[in-house]
C-alpha cells in the first residue's frame, strides 16, 4: 500500500484476482466508483476523480486483466466485469455507491445497476458506447479512429502502454462485444437516477436526434449533459466540466436557471437549453 496526496494505492485480493485500486477519502457518505473503458487502466480517470475527492470518497480500480491488476488467461466479458466490480465493492465494504463509467465502463455500470439496483445510488454514464450506433464492427473501428485524432495528445502516453499490454487481439474481441452491448436499451430501463454526459465531438455517440429520443423515453430518470469540444475521454480531457456537472447533479441542484460549468449545456427533450 502507498499514499500520494491523500490517495491510497493498494493491491486487493478479490476472489481469484488481485486488483490494483486507488482510493481518495472524502467527507460525504456515498462513495463514487470510477469504471474505465476497454483495454485501458483507470489512470486516465484520475483528473476527474481528484476533483470529486474534495467532497466524496472516490475509488478508481483497474478491473481484472487491465492496467496494473493481475493478468488473466482470457478477457472477461462485460457481465463478468460487473460481477468482479461487485465483488470489489464487497471487499471494500461499500454497500452502495455512485457508479461513474466511461465508454465500456458505462456498460459495466449498467450491468451492475440492473443486477443489483440496491447497490447503486446513482449512475453517471460518460460517453456510453455500444449498440446500433457502433454497428457493424467496421463502422465502430472507423469511429474509434476518428476519436483518436480528436483526443488530447496528453492521453497517448497513458493509453498506448495500456493498449499494448492488453494486446490487439484481446482489444478487438472486447471492442466487438461492446458494439453488441445494448447500452441505450439498458439506459432507457435503468432502475436508478442516471446522468449521461456526452462530448459534442465524440464520433462514437449517436445523433442528436437519437439522443433526444432516448431522453424522451427515459425522462423520469435520465438527465443528459453535453460538454462542448469534448471527444470520448471526457474524464481526462475535460475534468473540471465533468466534475462540476456531476457535483451539481448529485446535489440535486440542476434546476431551471442553475449555473452550469463553462462549456456544459443540458439537453432537453425538445432541444438544448
Amino acid at each position: 500500500m502507498s499514499s500520494d496526496g491523500g490517495w491510497v494505492t493498494e493491491r486487493l485480493s478479490v476472489g481469484a484476482d488481485t486488483i490494483h485500486c486507488r482510493r481518495g477519502a472524502g467527507k460525504d457518505d456515498v462513495p463514487i466508483v470510477h469504471i474505465h473503458g476497454f483495454a485501458i487502466s483507470g489512470e486516465y480517470l484520475m483528473p476527474t476523480a481528484r476533483l470529486l475527492a474534495r467532497r466524496w470518497t472516490n475509488v478508481v480500480p483497474d478491473l481484472p486483466g487491465y492496467g496494473r491488476s493481475e493478468r488473466r488467461e482470457r478477457v472477461l466479458a462485460i457481465p463478468e466485469l460487473a460481477d468482479a466490480l461487485m465483488a470489489l465493492l464487497d471487499v471494500l465494504g461499500i454497500d452502495r455507491a455512485v457508479l461513474l463509467g466511461n465508454s465500456m465502463g458505462c456498460a459495466v455500470a449498467l450491468e451492475v445497476a440492473h443486477a443489483a439496483p440496491e447497490r447503486v445510488h446513482r449512475l453517471v454514464l460518460v460517453s456510453p458506447a455500444g449498440g446500433l450506433q457502433n454497428q457493424p464492427l467496421v463502422r465502430a473501428l472507423g469511429q474509434l479512429a476518428k476519436d483518436v485524432a480528436r483526443e488530447s495528445p496528453r492521453l497517448f502516453p497513458i493509453a498506448l502502454p495500456d493498449y499494448v499490454t492488453f494486446g490487439p487481439v484481446n482489444g478487438l474481441r472486447l471492442f466487438h462485444e461492446l458494439t453488441q452491448f445494448p447500452s441505450l436499451d439498458r439506459l432507457v430501463r435503468a432502475p436508478v437516477p442516471t446522468l449521461a454526459v456526452l462530448g459534442t465531438r465524440d464520433p462514437l455517440m449517436p445523433s442528436r436526434a437519437r439522443v433526444q429520443e432516448i431522453a424522451r423515453l427515459a425522462r423520469q430518470h435520465l438527465t443528459v449533459a453535453l460538454v462542448e469540444k469534448a471527444a470520448h475521454a471526457v474524464n481526462f480531457s475535460h475534468p473540471a466540466e465533468l466534475a462540476g456537472i456531476v457535483e451539481t447533479w448529485l446535489d440535486d441542484a440542476l434546476v431551471e436557471g442553475a449555473r452550469l460549468p463553462d462549456g456544459v449545456r443540458m439537453l432537453k427533450t425538445d432541444g438544448v437549453c
